[in-house]
């Protein structure tokens, strides 16, 4: 276990879940907060708690917006990920259950117990953290790095014409955490695109025996044959990708920073609009990761099963 104190916010989800595990492996997980997003709250927080208890890990979840700040909540992910988030597999749920204080309090607490060393990794829509901004906007100043999972840099949306789902399915929230935060290390859905990892590999890693690994085979099947049933020859990653940016900051072979702001209205409601010109005179808000180390990418990820 490494030194690195990290908070998740998750909507747990396929590749959160390989996220998770990664980040178990690698550093000290001290909290995860839960939103809706791929499912629906009851199931990622349901999820979650699974996770927790079949790496046999302490780790406090913390139940967290079942819905986007302002909007009734859009198309989720289950066509993807399984009605449950977690492939329905039908697992026994866990005994554990979520702690009684709400995800946008523990992510204020957390941030004051671990103020200037933790690490906050979103892999959800941003309602949680949205929401702990509004309560005490000094929460950036207690925070030594912010990594988003959201976006698509140019445009090329997952969700729609330009929206990546974590940003569409709460604009409005995504727009607060932009608008405040002073710099957001953003792992786009472009990115992912570019850096998927080949079925085989992950069949591989899924072969170890190790409780971790079964697990994800499982969950994982319905998510890996969707993908190939569309012509991917890659599962695209994308939260296990932000994970390892956050993990090991060292796997950015380039970055670029702009000012990004979240566009709320019409057809591009949801889009991650970066001033790549810097047209606009405004501080740049975002580092944007352009390209990283595959190969360390992914042996950071198969550590997530015991296989390091």
């Amino acid at each position: 276990m490494g030194h690195t104190r990290i908070l998740i916010d998750t909507d747990p989800g396929v590749d959160d879940a390989l996220a998770i595990l990664m980040a178990h492996r690698q550093a000290d997980v001290v909290g995860l907060t839960i939103a809706a997003g791929n499912v629906g709250l009851a199931h990622t927080t349901a999820n979650a708690l699974k996770l927790v208890e079949t790496m046999g890990a302490s780790t406090p979840v913390f139940a967290g917006c079942a819905g986007p700040l302002l909007a009734r909540p859009p198309q989720d992910a289950a066509f993807v990920h399984g009605l449950d988030g977690f492939g329905d597999i039908g697992y026994t749920p866990s005994a554990r259950r979520a702690e009684i204080e709400p995800a946008a309090l523990a992510i204020l607490r957390l941030a004051r117990e671990h103020a200037g060393k933790l690490v906050i990794v979103t892999l959800a829509p941003l309602t949680n953290l949205a929401l702990a901004l509004r309560l005490d906007p000094e929460l950036p100043s207690r925070v030594a790095r912010l990594v988003v999972m959201g976006g698509a840099v140019t445009g090329r949306g997952n969700t729609s014409v330009a929206a990546e789902f974590n940003i569409g399915f709460d604009p409005e929230a995504a727009s607060i955490v932009f608008s405040a935060w002073p710099q957001i290390e953003l792992v786009d859905w472009e990115l992912t695109m570019r850096h998927g990892i080949g079925f085989d590999t992950i069949a591989r890693w899924c072969a170890a025996d190790d409780p971790r690994a079964r697990f994800f085979d499982a969950i994982s099947r319905k998510t890996r044959a969707w993908s190939q049933a569309r012509g991917r020859r890659h599962l695209m990653l994308a939260d296990p990708l932000a994970m390892a940016v956050a993990l090991q900051p060292e796997l950015v072979t380039r970055a670029q920073e702009h000012h990004v702001e979240i566009a709320l209205h019409g057809v591009a409601r949801g889009a991650t609009l970066v001033d790549w010109e810097n047209r606009s005179g405004k501080a740049p808000n975002a580092r944007i990761v352009s390209d990283v180390d595959q190969a360390r990418f992914e042996a950071l990820a198969a550590s997530a099963f015991g296989t390091d």
